[in-house]
């Protein structure tokens, strides 16, 4: 650059306000007042100090004012609180997203229905009218607090709750002259007088007519069907196959197993559900927030919000709920309500929302914001997050609390189903259960009489039926109990399933291999019981399995116990061992990456699946009850198939 171009320069900066000072210093106390190119260390010290203690005192406030919690604005974030929009019109309120989650109507009918039974008294035979409750039911969908002190599943407390019952049945008689009976109806039997002849009804000669006539139409036309023929064989499956070219041949396929197509919940944030349904008959409104998985502490809280605004008689019939759902801590097995909405009956004058409540940070349900507007069903419904559907255990449990049974009966059947289901799989939305059971009256509590349990379609049915002996039990239509032979999942809590019968890629050696068994993850040293009644056949360290136990079972079937931590004392080889008698400890011994049982099923010296085999039933009706049994079938579903014209219903379980 020459001389004359650095001038132009110099001269352009000094017009742009540039000076060309001396350097910044740090003597800034050599003059009374500190220089514009001096810097203060004490001014620049003072005023970071500032901040940081502006800094600390505002956290220390927010810290205090959220009462120490990690977590805030929940009301917002997770209730989505809004002003309220009564014209608007959405589709899915819980959560932005365009994706539509799943909803399923849940029905949930509790009726009384009457019939006359047959009863001996004293020696004298009774026909009166005996009320019994019938319950219709999807089961729920939402593990909420209701459920959450449910015991842990355990087959051994399984094994208990389906041992016989030793009662006096009750001999149904729906048909007793084709009415119900005022009061009670004595009835005595007396042998027919030698003297009575009965009236003839047919004449000699109409009888002979109708079988001249049915021989004729029989031989001598010739496109009539035949009315007559003999008990021919059953055909065979070759000549089922030839009846349509187009149809196969039907059958039941055993030892299959169906899995159901499952979606994962797409939402990574806190699983959210939300209810709505509506109030059928007026009650306290603390038997509904109860039934909908309030705790009394929470009751107590929404009832004193709510104080001045619904009645103290309770909520009225046609007044319609809206209940979100969600967990109160990350990784919480049960769901708790975030927030509810109550809206007046369908057509009523004003504002449709009364009042919605809504869980604070500290706990506290306060008076909150009404959530977007959404058109109420006419039936009950549940936006469901996939990822919340509950284990069938689970939801048995919910269920049947929601409806007022006893423990001892929800104990029950959850033991007359777990043999051929498993109780830890999620259940699936639709899923029912219908149950009959005799009303609960001051003399006697309900005594159980059907259970159907619908899982993927799949119905299976158990009815209550007592032998001459007194015994009670329940019985498929086949007429076998729901108790199995072998237990599929030994062990305390049934263990979580990690690995499944068949080929897969060993943990430890990468190569594909037959994986002979189940493999159920538990703590180590959870008891482990033994699947069936049997003799101990192997008792000692096997290389691969670590310390391992083999059972021998009736008609070829055997049971086998690898990766045993320890054995219980003073068992060994031809120990006889009951079904449920613990017989070792789960561990990690052999090859295995981790404490758990690997149980295989043999039958026969072949390996099969033991979560999906038939196995056969521990107990089966004898034949001489088989038509009784089948009366007492016919009885049980004309009770559950009525429809009279004025059920008496008793709640409708919201």
């Amino acid at each position: 650059m020459n001389a004359a171009q650095r001038n132009r320069h110099a001269s352009l900066l000094r017009a742009s306000g540039f000076e060309d000072g001396p350097a910044l210093t740090l003597q800034s106390t050599d003059g009374d007042i500190p220089q514009g190119r001096e810097l203060s260390f004490a001014w620049l010290s003072g005023t970071v100090m500032t901040g940081l203690t502006s800094v600390l005192l505002m956290g220390a406030a927010l810290y205090v004012s959220f009462q120490g919690q990690d977590t805030f604005s929940t009301a917002y974030k997770a209730l989505q609180l809004a002003a309220p929009k009564i014209e608007q019109r959405v589709v899915d309120s819980t959560a932005k997203s365009s994706r539509v989650r799943p909803v399923a109507a849940t029905r949930s009918d509790l009726e009384i229905v009457e019939a006359s039974i047959r009863q001996v008294v004293d020696g004298r035979e009774i026909i009166r009218n005996q009320p019994f409750t019938r319950l219709r039911a999807t089961l729920a969908t939402t593990a909420t607090n209701l459920s959450a002190d449910a015991p842990a599943y355990d087959p051994v407390a399984i094994l208990n709750a389906t041992q016989p019952l030793q009662a006096v049945a009750l001999d149904l008689n729906a048909d007793v002259y084709g009415t119900d009976v005022d009061g009670e109806v004595a009835v005595r039997q007396a042998d027919m007088p030698l003297t009575f002849v009965p009236p003839t009804a047919v004449t000699d000669q109409v009888a002979a007519d109708f079988v001249r006539g049915m021989a004729e139409a029989t031989f001598y036309t010739e496109d009539a069907p035949p009315t007559l023929a003999y008990a021919a064989l059953g055909p065979s499956l070759s000549d089922l196959a030839k009846q349509d070219d187009a149809v196969t041949a039907n059958g039941i396929a055993e030892n299959v197993t169906v899995v159901p197509k499952t979606t994962l919940g797409g939402d990574t944030g806190p699983a959210r559900t939300e209810r709505f349904l509506t109030v059928r008959e007026i009650g306290p409104l603390s038997d509904t927030l109860i039934r909908n998985g309030f705790t009394s502490a929470q009751v107590a809280m929404v009832q004193n919000t709510l104080a001045n605004l619904i009645p103290a008689t309770g909520l009225p019939a046609g007044i319609r709920l809206r209940i979100l759902y969600g967990p109160l801590t990350s990784g919480s097995n049960s769901l708790v309500p975030y927030r509810m909405s109550i809206y007046r009956p369908e057509g009523a004058q004003g504002d449709p929302h009364i009042a919605t409540v809504a869980l604070s940070d500290n706990g506290q349900y306060v008076v909150g914001l009404q959530p977007d507007w959404v058109e109420f069903p006419q039936e009950d419904i549940e936006q469901i997050n996939v990822g919340n559907l509950p284990t069938v255990y689970r939801s048995i449990w919910e269920t049947g609390r929601k409806h007022d049974l006893d423990d001892e009966t929800i104990q029950r059947i959850v033991g007359m189903f777990a043999y051929d289901v498993d109780m830890t799989k999620r259940i699936s939305a639709g899923d029912t259960i219908d149950i009959l059971e005799t009303q609960d009256s001051p003399d006697a509590k309900p005594e159980l009489l059907y259970v159907a349990l619908t899982l993927s379609g799949t119905k299976r049915q158990l009815y209550r039926f007592a032998t001459e002996d007194g015994t009670v039990d329940f019985y498929d239509p086949d007429g076998e109990t729901g108790k199995r032979f072998l237990n599929r999942r030994p062990l305390e809590g049934g263990g979580t399933l990690r690995s499944r019968f068949g080929y897969r890629v060993h943990p430890i050696f990468h190569t594909r291999k037959l994986h002979t068994g189940v493999d159920l993850a538990a703590k180590s040293g959870t008891p482990i019981y033994a699947a069936g009644d049997g003799v101990i056949s192997y008792y000692r360290w096997q290389s691969g399995y670590g310390n391992k136990i083999e059972v021998q079972h009736v008609n070829g079937y055997e049971t086998a116990y690898g990766h045993l931590s320890r054995f219980v004392d003073g068992l060994g080889v031809g120990s006889k061992v009951r079904q449920g008698q613990v017989i070792g400890y789960v561990g990690s011994t052999g090859q295995s990456t981790g404490p758990h049982l690997h149980f295989e099923i043999l039958i026969n010296g072949n390996l099969v699946d033991p979560l999906s085999v038939k196995l056969p039933k521990d107990n089966v009706l004898a034949a001489q009850y088989k038509d009784s049994f089948r009366q007492t079938m016919a009885q049980i579903d004309e009770l559950m198939a009525r429809n009279d014209a004025t059920p008496v219903k008793v709640a409708d379980a919201h």
